[in-house]
Order: C-alpha cells, then structure tokens, then sequence
C-alpha cells in the first residue's frame, strides 16, 4: 500500500434524529447526522411510524379540487348536446391548466 495517497480512517459520531448516537468509523473528519437509525427505524423496531403526511393530505385536496372541477365542468358540456363538435384545431384543457385551477379551488 502506496503511503500518504489514501485518507485517514477514524471514529465519527453519528447523532440520529431521533436522539441516538453511536460511533462508526469514517473518513470523514466531521461529526454526523441522520434522520433514521436501527434505533428508531421501523423494520428494527417493529413499530409502525409515520415520517411523512403532508404529502397525501395535499393530493386528496387536490384529487378532490380536480373531482369538482370535472363535475362542473361536465353539465356544461352536456348543455351542448346540439351544438356541433369541437374541430380538433380548438385548444383542450392541459393538464398543468388543470392543475393550477385545482390548486385555486383548495386553496
């Protein structure tokens, strides 16, 4: 092994969110953090914990917004039963349109 080419090998400690720490060996000269541990991960534990909900909560209002804007939309559409059909040359409704009036009605 070719001397002062590889780094230097040392113990670190490792401080986990949940308040855990134990020490591990690292080149890394700086202390760490981690956001899970076997000391609060589900899999070791065996408990079921919840890391994120925010997330579905926000798709359910926005599921729900685009649900509502279909449904208005629909009697509209149903009102035009005699009128002639869309030329294909006449803008549709795109899905980032779609998105931005769903995000005006959850808000």
């Amino acid at each position: 092994m070719k001397s002062e080419i590889h780094p230097s090998y040392q113990k670190v400690k490792v401080t986990c969110a949940c308040g855990a720490s134990f020490q591990v060996g690292s080149t890394s000269q700086t202390d760490m953090t981690v956001e899970i541990c076997s000391a609060c991960h589900p899999f070791y534990t065996g408990q079921q914990k919840l890391v994120e909900t925010g997330r579905l909560d926000r798709y359910k209002q926005r599921l729900a917004a685009f649900e509502k804007l279909k449904k208005t939309e629909a009697p509209a559409a149903n009102s035009q039963e005699g009128a002639a059909q869309p030329e294909k040359s006449e803008k549709k409704t795109s899905n980032a349109e779609v998105l931005a009036a769903a995000k005006k009605v959850a808000k």
